[in-house]
């Protein structure tokens, strides 16, 4: 008795079609690639986690790190401007839900309504993460270091931040930025800060009323204030001046905090970017009426997968990052 086989009763085992799981091939694809993206921010805020628990003592609060809000500049509100920049993904993550429903009822204008308000969304949300960088990296108040690397706030009898232009003097020291053209073995040094440690230390002794305080968390969850004595003799101790964050520098306590914050929040950033391009073509090949010629919006729904990935990605970076 002969045995006839798939191949030769000329049937293929798959043509790509809706087979496995249901999905098509091209869904197929990004889910795999969902799957693979999930594991790799998964290890990067696994690696924040144990970061932060190691270093807890001196890890930053963010609620006065992310205080700034555009057109509110001196008056602080912490996590506002974050909260608004995670509706705004979150709702545009809904348009999507929304474009995508079109899409399968065959409806090209709403289609191109959803997919706009979608991608307008992302700039929104790109553009307030490029705001909120701009400012992380300026700073606000400044700080100092000391030799062994601790980090020295001010502020003034009852707790309150104290910035560096309030009180530091101007003394006639004349400085010069160290360059690979004038340093040995081609040393350079960061961007002169605005002010010396000499300055510094000038302005805090002709304000009595001030105080240092530490990047120490205390048991009340609140960082260390100094006596003014004990501000005093730290203050001696330190090299250079902070302003703002960077790779090497922190002006909020622990340096790894700047380096998680620029990678992982980069990293979802690229995603989102990446995701309002690829929504940009589709929403022109919409315009233009492709997928109307093919009856089928799949490609919708399948960039809809990536989006609303990147949504959720946000979710857990906005509650490990900002507040956890």
């Amino acid at each position: 008795m002969e045995t006839v086989t798939t191949e030769n009763s000329g049937e293929k085992t798959w043509s790509g079609g809706n087979e496995p799981l249901g999905a098509s091939y091209g869904k197929l694809m990004m889910w795999f690639f969902i799957v693979s993206d999930a594991l790799t921010f998964s290890g990067f805020l696994a690696a924040y986690g144990f970061s932060r628990f190691k270093f807890i003592e001196t890890w930053p609060l963010a609620d006065e790190v992310f205080t700034h809000v555009p057109f509110m500049h001196g008056n602080p509100q912490p996590m506002l401007y974050v909260a608004f920049m995670t509706f705004i993904l979150i709702f545009s993550s809904v348009t999507m839900v929304l474009a995508v429903d079109a899409g399968h009822q065959l409806k090209k204008n709403k289609v191109i309504i959803y997919l706009f308000l979608t991608i307008i969304g992302g700039l929104i949300f790109v553009g307030s993460q490029a705001w909120e960088w701009k400012n992380f990296i300026k700073g606000e108040y400044g700080a100092v270091e000391t030799k062994g690397g601790s980090l020295l706030q001010f502020v003034d009898k009852d707790g309150k931040r104290v910035a560096l232009a309030e009180f530091a003097a101007t003394l006639p020291v004349e400085r010069e930025q160290l360059t690979r053209n004038k340093g040995k073995w081609f040393m350079e040094e960061d961007a002169l800060p605005t002010y010396t440690v000499a300055e510094v230390q000038a302005g805090f002794k002709s304000h009595p009323n001030l105080l240092i305080r530490t990047e120490t968390i205390n048991a009340q969850k609140h960082k260390t204030i100094l006596s003014r004595i004990e501000s005093e003799m730290r203050l001696t101790q330190a090299t250079l001046v902070v302003e703002g964050a960077n790779l090497t520098r922190n002006e909020y306590g622990s340096k790894l905090f700047a380096d998680f914050f620029f990678f992982i929040t980069g990293f979802h950033g690229f995603h989102v970017f990446s995701g309002v391009i690829i929504n940009i073509i589709i929403f022109f090949n919409v315009l233009l009426g492709t997928y109307e010629k093919r009856k089928s919006y799949e490609m919708v729904e399948k960039v809809g997968l990536y989006w609303h990935f990147v949504d959720l990605v946000w979710v857990f970076v906005f509650t490990v990052f900002y507040l956890v």
